[in-house]
């Protein structure tokens, strides 16, 4: 039990693991060149994986773009669909002549539900 006592070895400073029998991934220098102030930085991705185009410059905080070739790529401007609300998938499935006369009805209905419960020793809230 001795021999396999842990004295004297720092525990949580040190790594007990070797490297011995690791594989590491395959790796590739990507640079990014910053449009605002000419930085450059270069960062490591696996060889398989799909850089993206711009990376947030470490020195400025601007997007830096991608370098391929020793030349900046043109950004893909993807279409961006505005959003849809509520009122936009409304207008989808009825007219606004449809909607008008739907909330006449509701309103009436509930102007009529208010008048037709009322309860006399029932005290009101609100002012």
């Amino acid at each position: 039990m001795a021999d396999r006592s842990l004295r004297g070895i720092r525990l949580g400073a040190q790594s007990l693991q070797s490297e011995e029998g690791v594989v590491f991934m395959e790796r590739r220098e990507t640079i990014y060149t910053c449009d605002e102030c000419g930085h450059v930085t270069n960062l490591m991705f696996a060889a398989d994986a799909e850089p993206p185009q711009t990376w947030e410059c470490r020195s400025c905080g601007a997007d830096a773009r991608l370098n391929v070739d020793g030349h900046a790529v043109t950004l893909e401007t993807a279409d961006v669909k505005a959003a849809r609300t509520h009122w936009d998938m409304l207008l989808e499935r009825r007219t606004r002549a449809e909607l008008e006369e739907l909330l006449e009805e509701r309103l009436t209905y509930i102007r009529g539900r208010r008048g037709a419960g009322e309860d006399p020793t029932r005290e009101k809230i609100g002012a």
